[in-house]
């Protein structure tokens, strides 16, 4: 019943679109891709209405963590993810050993982004992003990124009819967006190219070369599972750092009841399903990997994921799988609710964030709950909002 007014939201002629990739070409031209190339590329590139399509695309309903977790990290990732630790040991050691990312973290972001290279997306990347970049929501990110594409093809790379992956041009066996590409990718086979579709070394090496660049600690692991005492004071989960001793003065235990070591290390207490489900204590490696992809379940998928590929057990305490995934327009009720009581969530958007989960303590304080900033049913009830349940 919507389909109409979205298709006249998005369609573009293709006048304007041959206009727009004049300009576009212009632009890769004086930011230095040869006029073969760019003229070339462009030239070819067909606009496509499914790329605005999922652009424009909001998922119905928020994610559980558990339904997150289990999706992305089950038995078959896992023992996968182990044959390739093996097979791929001599490669590994050595990127190790050039970029302090430990092996196994390599094939978890290996395994998250691209089921370990056996899916790297369909779409032409030049048709995506040329689509992307004349449109206005974000024209001016997606014109760089396809400069920067057409500065790959220009180097020799890969064949602009080959340069293939997701509807918003994320490529190869990790998933790099053309900026990324230009920056940290590198020939770690000797060949002379770039080649992040057909080279594994390439593309570890190149994962390697990119999180070293964000800070990655090779001294310290992710994060971990920990266990939080009776009583625990949970408004400590609003992402502030303390060092280890402090959350062991507090009476936080690994997830086993032993005493946290004594390491001169802050972190921050992670607790994606509130405090009916895991916490996580989390080192600066975790922020490296949310450099990567900012979003607090993608980190703890890899981190647990690479501890899981190493050889380390599930978690002890796994997160619920009954609790409820809320709509965007719940979202939307929540965090309207929570302003117009005087709880500052932010601008209303239907996205859960910092500033929505810092409301919700602030709300389960004043109440008397647990103050863990998770929407729970209870407090969906208290606020007046219709669970569903």
């Amino acid at each position: 019943m919507m389909a109409a007014p979205a298709q006249a939201e998005t369609t573009m002629t293709g006048e304007a679109f041959n206009q727009c990739k004049q300009r576009l070409q212009q632009q890769a031209e004086d930011a230095g891709v040869s006029s073969d190339t760019a003229s070339g590329v462009l030239a070819q590139a067909e606009y496509l209405e499914r790329v605005i399509e999922l652009d424009r695309r909001q998922p119905e309903f928020t994610t559980t963590f558990a339904d997150y977790l289990n999706r992305r990290v089950n038995s078959q990732r896992i023992e996968r993810g182990r044959e390739l630790l093996r097979e791929h040991e001599a490669l590994l050691e050595r990127v190790t050993e050039e970029t302090g990312v430990p092996g196994h973290y390599l094939v978890a972001f290996w395994g998250l982004e691209t089921n370990y290279g056996t899916y790297f997306g369909k779409m032409s990347v030049p048709s995506s992003l040329a689509t992307l970049a004349c449109d206005q929501r974000r024209s001016t990110f997606f014109s760089q990124q396809l400069v920067a594409a057409l500065k790959i093809i220009d180097e020799g790379a890969i064949a602009p009819e080959l340069m293939e992956g997701s509807w918003a041009g994320a490529m190869g066996h990790v998933q790099f967006m053309p900026t990324v590409f230009l920056k940290h990718a590198v020939d770690a086979d000797g060949d002379g190219r770039r080649d992040l579709w057909n080279s594994v070394p390439d593309a570890m090496m190149s994962a390697g070369h990119f999180l070293e660049s964000m800070g990655w600690d090779g001294d310290y692991r992710w994060g971990r599972e920990v266990l939080l005492p009776e009583n625990f004071d949970f408004s400590l989960a609003d992402g502030r750092r303390l060092p280890l001793t402090r959350w062991r003065e507090l009476g936080v235990t690994d997830a086993f009841g032993n005493t946290l070591h004594r390491e001169p290390i802050d972190a921050a207490l992670v607790v994606p399903s509130g405090h009916q489900g895991p916490a996580f204590l989390v080192y600066d490696n975790f922020q490296v990997i949310m450099g990567w992809n900012r979003s607090e379940f993608y980190a703890i998928a890899v981190g647990h994921l690479a501890d899981r590929i190493a050889g380390a057990a599930g978690l002890q305490n796994p997160p619920p799988e009954d609790l409820p995934a809320l709509s965007r327009d719940q979202v939307l009720e929540l965090q309207q609710t929570l302003n117009n009581r005087g709880y500052d969530s932010g601008e209303a958007d239907g996205i859960m964030g910092g500033n929505t989960r810092e409301a919700i303590r602030g709300f389960q304080s004043d109440r008397g709950m647990i103050a863990d900033g998770f929407p729970s049913a209870r407090v969906l009830r208290a606020l007046g909002i219709e669970t569903g349940a």
